[in-house]
Parts: structure tokens; sequence; C-alpha cells
């Protein structure tokens, strides 16, 4: 892989491991498997009454950019159901220069991934497992 994809903020996004681990008691649980690269993603999350997220935790075996995302993703998602999690993969499809607009932190260090394209589901895995726990 490219040394202009591992820029400072994606290493210390996926060195930070936000949310890394296993929760005790998980309201739910989805895990999402790349197959081309096989990178694996299990998120659990725990719901309040109302569907909000109240905490997150995730197990990454992948890639650095599959690890920083998932750090991002667990560092903005307390707090949000599921319409609060697609304006979160909205601004990943921002950095990922898949929509118009500009990226707020921490997905705008992902920018760099937008000029390759093989790269990008690394980068919305956790995303999508974070969706399908909640659907």
């Amino acid at each position: 892989m490219s040394d202009e994809l591992y820029q400072e903020k994606i290493v210390a996004l996926a060195k930070a491991k936000t949310g890394a681990g296993k929760l005790a008691t998980p309201t739910r649980t989805a895990r999402r498997d790349n197959p081309l690269c096989g990178d694996r993603v299990i998120i659990e999350v725990t719901l309040d009454g109302q569907g909000k997220i109240t905490e997150i935790a995730h197990q990454v075996r992948g890639c650095l950019l599959c690890q920083a995302s998932a750090s991002a993703l667990s560092s903005l998602a307390i707090g949000k159901d599921a319409g609060g999690v697609a304006e979160i993969r909205h601004d990943a499809e921002r950095a990922l220069g898949r929509e118009q607009g500009a990226p707020h932190e921490p997905y705008a260090a992902f920018a760099p991934v937008a000029a390759h394209k093989s790269r990008q589901d690394c980068v919305l895995l956790p995303l999508e497992a974070l969706k399908d726990a909640l659907s």
C-alpha cells in the first residue's frame, strides 16, 4: 500500500483504538466482512429506549484504514440513532469523494483514500456493520 495513505491522522486514529473491545451486555451486534481484502468488523452497541447508542465497541481484524475508521466511528456514535449514524456515513462519503461537500473531523483524515477506490470499502466497513446492528 502507498505511504500516502498512512498519514499521521489516520495512524493516530488507529492507534487510539477508541471503542476497541467488547461490551458486557450489548443490545445488538453485527459482523461485516470484506471478502476482497479479508477485513472483518464486529460492532456491538447498547441502545436506550429511543434507539440511541449509549455504548459502542468494535473488534477489527483488518487493515489500518479499517481500524482507524472504527475508532473514528466510535468517537462519534454515542448519543446517535440510525439517522445520526447516517449523517456520520455521509461525512465519510464526503471524505472519500463520493458526495459533495467538505468532511468534518475525524473523517476529514480519510481524504487521501479518495484517490484509492479499492481501499474505500475498508473505511466504510465499520459504518456498514453499525448500520446492520441498528436495523
